[in-house]
Parts: C-alpha cells; sequence; structure tokens
C-alpha cells in the first residue's frame, strides 16, 4: 500500500474511523508514517497528536481501544479508511461518535451478518448446528422447513396472533436465507430482485 505522507506538506495523513460493523463513522485523526507502522503492527488505532506532538494510541488512557480490522487508501495515496471494533465510546467527550451520533446496528443490517454467519456455517459445518444439519440434510429437508415456516406465519397473521406471527416469520426468514445459501446465493440476491421491479 502506497501512502503519500509527504503530500500535505506536514508528513501526515487524515484518517477516517469506521465501524466495522455499523458502517457509522466514529471520528477523524491524523497519522504520520510512525503512526501508521504502530497501527499496522499492533492491530490497535494509533494517531499523530497535533495538540501533544506525539504519537498516541486511542484508548491508551480510557481503554477505549479501536481494533483494526482493515485499512484501505483512496484513489490519491493521502487519506486512509481504517475499519475498526471499537471498544466503547469514541469520543473523548464519552459519545459513541465525534458527531454525537448512536452508534449501533441497523436492524436491517442484521441480515446481512445472519447471512454472513449461514456462509461461514456452510463453510466450515460445525458439529452440533442445527444449520449444518440443515445442509447435510439438503434440498429436500430445506424447502420442507421453508414450506412449514410460510405455512405457521400464515397461520399466525390470520389467528391475530402478532407475537406468533413475528416468531414464525423471522424463522420463515432464516429458513429462507438458509435456502438461498445451499443454492449459491445471498439475501443480497433477492434484494437486487426487487430494487429492479422498483421504478
Amino acid at each position: 500500500m502506497k501512502i503519500d505522507f509527504q503530500k500535505l506538506g506536514n508528513g501526515l495523513v487524515p484518517a477516517i474511523i469506521q465501524d466495522n460493523t455499523t458502517n457509522k463513522v466514529l471520528m477523524l485523526g491524523f497519522m504520520n508514517e510512525e503512526a501508521y507502522e504502530k497501527t499496522k503492527e499492533e492491530r490497535k488505532v494509533t494517531f499523530y497528536s497535533r495538540t501533544k506532538e506525539r504519537l498516541w494510541t486511542k484508548g491508551e488512557e480510557s481503554g477505549n481501544f479501536l481494533n483494526v480490522v482493515s485499512i484501505a487508501v483512496d484513489c490519491d495515496d493521502d487519506t486512509l479508511l481504517i475499519k475498526v471494533n471499537p471498544v466503547g465510546p469514541v469520543c473523548h467527550k464519552g459519545t459513541d461518535t465525534c458527531w454525537e451520533e448512536e452508534n449501533k446496528q441497523d436492524d436491517l443490517l442484521f441480515l446481512k451478518t445472519l447471512q454472513d454467519f449461514i456462509d461461514k456455517r456452510k463453510e466450515e459445518m460445525p458439529e452440533g448446528s442445527y444449520t449444518t444439519h440443515l445442509f447435510n440434510k439438503g434440498i429436500r429437508k430445506i424447502t420442507q422447513k421453508v414450506g412449514e415456516e410460510a405455512i405457521e406465519t400464515v397461520i399466525g397473521a390470520m389467528a391475530n396472533d402478532d407475537e406468533n406471527f413475528l416468531y414464525e416469520g423471522a424463522d420463515l426468514l432464516y429458513h429462507l436465507i438458509v435456502l438461498l445459501t445451499y443454492k449459491g446465493y445471498r439475501i443480497e440476491d433477492l434484494a437486487r430482485e426487487l430494487k429492479s421491479r422498483h421504478k
């Protein structure tokens, strides 16, 4: 990765910090080459403090570290995007982000997390996992479960039993994602299909 630390004339590049799970931008800091190398080596974000004129690892006093997941450089080689798993609030004022936003995953994004989890189950096939059991049984069992959960969802809706309706609807969605995965697709493929119909 080539980074142009001299472009701004002070040996620093901006480092945008983004939560790897929620995709929220958490803060902006600056790095010199030494801070960047330390961040890469220790997998905890280290900045160059322009006020203290020294390196500082985020969380060195508070314990609220920024654990590095990935580092990317922009098209001009002068700005970093660092995806992290934060430990605790990020801002020195005690808020989740430096823009006082709540760092919370959108509920819809959990479907991607679930899809990733099911993909991993298919790849690793751990013993004792219900998802592994379904994959081992094959398409007949998986489609049977999708059908059963669809019927139970309809029954819950028709009975005006909202708690059961939502419970069974969640089961239906889970089994549908398992079926998609078995067939080599993802929930995003359904989203793309729906998007293509929406004019």
